[in-house]
């Protein structure tokens, strides 16, 4: 992952549970801080009570909730309620194995699945740009969910390129730069312009003939980033994670007036007292992707979401987060919660370059290099 400068992996937000983030003093981390082992660190998977973390060496080391440790692994996907690790060296090659968290890594794992070589070939390719591949399994045919059945089929005509999992739906990203959208839609997650919920991959035909490079699964909202840098964003904003006006974030003694419908579908409530006078609307749910501009028009790169936060890294290696802050997720410093793109700070003052960025529900990691010198 880690280009020619110096780089290491940064945590902030939630650490209840213990999981390696920063100091780890108390419950949160507000700012950015180092990880112990972040220089070798080359993966980084954050479930909300654990965090599963490969190093190039292939060790992956559990920290949080569970704890556990095992060689030869190349990529590991971390959720409460299933650990997934690609390991290498077994008696039957590479395998897929499906651990219970709490296992720590003992024993024998739930089930196993031998890596086809041509899925190995694959899955190496991936490797190379710095991103592991699950929960879309090498060979882009099926992906791991982390309820029964654990293994879900995938038609061969998707594609897929790379998988996302929401709380409750699944986003995907075809080699053609299409995305398919499926799972539940009550918090307008799926992007059709309905909150009904899907049981097939669909198309989202407003970003059709926008070829995409990038797509992200909050808890119940999604972004896409397309090949030229701009962002998109639908589905829930009860936080301001869609970076658009949040009923939960405006003052406690507005008066909501009235409530309805935008042309595009999305609910609208106002709120009376705005500056000039006329009601202030906020969005509670956005069905359609909406275009979203950071400040200075900053193209980006790299984009990951939280339960109820989000958080993307442009082109020149800025880091912006909004939306759920109350464990300092968000990195400024604090526990506010924000619907507006914001610049974390952190990374500008330490001359850092930030390269990709992997919200967990509650925190959120960063891997940053040092700026180039002029």
């Amino acid at each position: 992952m880690a280009g020619e400068r110096p780089g290491a992996w940064f945590g902030f937000g939630f650490c209840g549970f213990g999981q390696a983030l920063g100091s780890r003093r108390g419950r949160q981390v507000r700012s950015p801080e180092p990880l112990r082992a972040g220089v070798d660190v080359c993966r980084v998977s954050a479930s909300w009570s654990y965090t599963a973390f490969v190093t190039r060496a292939g060790r992956l080391e559990l920290s949080g909730s569970t704890n556990g440790a095992a060689d030869d692994c190349r990529d590991a996907w971390a959720s409460e309620g299933l650990l997934v690790v690609i390991r290498t060296g077994t008696e039957s090659g590479t395998e897929l194995q499906a651990w219970t968290p709490g296992s720590e890594l003992r024993g024998a794992p739930l089930w196993t699945q031998k890596l086809a070589p041509e899925a190995e070939v694959e899955d190496q390719a991936r490797d190379e740009s710095g991103a592991g591949s699950l929960p879309l399994l090498p060979g882009a045919c099926a992906y791991v969910s982390p309820q029964p059945p654990f293994s879900r089929t995938l038609v061969p005509e998707l594609r897929a390129r790379r998988l996302e999992l929401g709380a409750e739906h699944v986003l995907l990203l075809c080699a053609a730069g299409q995305v398919f959208s499926w799972g539940g839609g009550r918090h307008g997650q799926l992007g059709h312009g309905t909150l009904e919920a899907e049981l097939e991959p669909r198309l989202l035909e407003a970003l059709q003939g926008l070829p995409m490079a990038e797509v992200a699964a909050g808890g119940w909202h999604s972004v896409c980033v397309s090949e030229t840098g701009d962002i998109y964003i639908w589905g829930w904003n009860e936080s301001g994670q869609l970076a658009l006006p949040a009923r939960n974030l405006a003052e406690d003694k507005k008066i909501f007036t009235e409530e309805g419908l935008n042309e595009d579908g999305s609910e609208v409530n106002r709120l009376s007292g705005a500056e000039d006078g006329a009601p202030a609307p906020f969005i509670s749910v956005q069905p359609f992707p909406a275009l979203l501009d950071l400040p200075l028009g900053s193209d980006v790169v790299k984009a990951s979401c939280g339960s109820r936060h989000t958080a993307v890294v442009t082109r020149t290696g800025e880091l912006y987060t909004w939306g759920w802050g109350k464990y300092g997720q968000l990195g400024h410093k604090d526990s506010t919660s924000v619907d507006q793109p914001c610049l974390v700070e952190y990374f500008v003052e330490k001359q850092l370059q930030v390269k990709t960025v992997t919200c967990g529900p509650w925190n959120t990691y960063v891997f940053a290099v040092e700026k180039e010198k002029t």
